[in-house]
């Protein structure tokens, strides 16, 4: 399960690499993979479209060499928002294609990458992120350079979305649900690096409160029983005023909790910035609709979850109403359920002259 191996990869020293918020380069590719990150390109340009590589006598079916290495892999970014279409196209990025034409492209170049056996990087690429990219590293947005050190080289945690050759009709809702939740995690990783310091003891403070983080998570799940139940978070980072926010959609079939990919990845990595961060925050945990609008819920105080009343429940269900969030109807507060402690004290963190947890 995935939230397991956050928790040994956390002891491994992997969250160094994945923690990409810090402004480690590259981080995106996990420490397994960083040994061989590729070349990088944007789909879809104004070029002919035309993938490298072709047969012959001496080759392979895929177009290689007989006897040659695997090829690298590919990070490519994708303009797949209309809106982002349009921004970026003011840079002549992408010739006169329209974005139909332009995603049609795409679709055949990474197609034609797929088959050859490349391994390709998809991430998603937004017009403002892609300006404050440039002017941050003094790049001109409008040549083929700049497009390609965004595609190859983005601040975005976790693992790459890999290309399995589908369609961008059927790729696309994946692949902007994947970079939300990485934006999420990234702005997570940040704060709680934030949190921990970057002496050794705020790396040992890191794996602990990533095992706690984990920790919390699974119980929350093996304790929601079966069905498909949401979980939301919402607490304080280390900067004043800093809030974090995460959701996961939690399912248990026969007492096990199924993996929740990249949601819950941000799920861990958010709490655990509350957590190492020692802010007010809380946990709500909102029951199968089968089973009735029941909603549980844990206040973050000091490093340390604790079971809400009904009450408190209730109130932050309503503090939430007023910043925008639907207010379920008939919903049915309950108390959280009790959840592991941390390992060890969980004292104000490096900003605050406190000791690392753990």
């Amino acid at each position: 399960m995935i939230v397991r191996e956050m928790c040994s990869a956390a002891e491994g020293g992997r969250w160094r690499v994945l923690l990409a918020a810090s402004g480690v380069g590259g981080g995106w590719v996990s420490a397994d993979r960083a040994g061989r990150a590729g070349r990088a390109d944007t789909a879809g340009s104004a070029g002919d479209g035309r993938a490298a590589g072709g047969a012959g006598a001496g080759r392979r079916r895929d177009g290689r060499p007989r006897g040659a290495p695997p090829p690298q892999p590919v990070a490519v970014a994708l303009a797949v928002g209309a809106a982002d279409f349009a921004g970026l196209a003011r840079y002549g990025l992408f010739g006169s294609l329209r974005h139909r034409e332009y995603l049609r492209r795409a679709e055949r170049q990474l197609r034609a990458l797929h088959g050859q056996g490349v391994e390709v990087h998809l991430r998603v690429m937004e017009a403002g992120d892609y300006e404050d990219y440039c002017d941050a590293l003094g790049l001109d947005p409008r040549l083929p350079a700049a497009r390609v050190a965004y595609a190859g080289d983005p601040e975005l945690a976790g693992e790459p979305f890999v290309y399995a050759g589908e369609g961008l009709a059927e790729l696309a809702p994946a692949l902007l649900d994947d970079h939300r939740a990485r934006v999420r995690m990234s702005v997570a990783c940040a704060a709680l690096l934030d949190a921990i310091g970057d002496d050794l003891a705020g790396q040992r403070r890191l794996a602990a409160v990533m095992r706690y983080a984990t920790a919390v998570y699974l119980a929350l799940g093996e304790g929601a029983g079966e069905g498909c139940h949401l979980l939301t978070l919402r607490c304080q980072g280390p900067e004043e005023g800093e809030e974090l926010t995460s959701a996961v959609d939690v399912r248990v079939e026969a007492g096990a909790v199924h993996p929740a990919g990249r949601d819950a990845e941000a799920f861990c990595v958010t709490l655990a910035a509350g957590l190492a961060a020692g802010g007010a925050g809380a946990v709500l945990l909102h029951g199968d609709p089968s089973t009735g609008p029941l909603v549980l819920g844990w206040a973050l105080t000091g490093g340390r979850l604790r079971p809400m009343t009904a009450h408190e429940v209730f109130d932050e269900m309503a503090d939430d109403a007023e910043r925008g969030l639907p207010f379920p109807p008939g919903m049915v507060p309950r108390p959280g359920f009790p959840l592991p402690g941390p390992p060890g004290p969980v004292l104000p963190g490096p900003r605050d002259g406190g000791e690392p947890l753990g």
